[in-house]
């Protein structure tokens, strides 16, 4: 890992143009499926870690969006 790695990796992102939208997709679709996983599993350690990595999930996607940008925003956020 180089320096400019790790710099990228522990320094704040702002959002930029269209990302705060993008996030929101992200979290009302992981909750639309929280909601799903809520419903159908029964209470247990594995619907625990299953809404674990959910939010796991949605954080990574965010990193991804903060750290490396969104190549193209998608035609059903109307294109920023």
């Amino acid at each position: 890992m180089d320096r400019a790695d790790l710099i990228n990796r522990f320094t704040y992102h702002p959002p930029k143009e269209g990302q705060a939208e993008l996030y929101s997709e992200l979290r009302n679709s992981a909750h639309e499926f929280a909601i799903l996983i809520n419903e159908s599993a029964p209470e247990s350690r594995e619907k625990s870690l299953a809404m674990t990595h959910l939010e796991e999930a949605v954080m990574w996607a965010n990193a991804a969006i903060a750290r490396c940008g969104a190549p193209v925003p998608p035609a059903h956020l109307g294109g920023f």
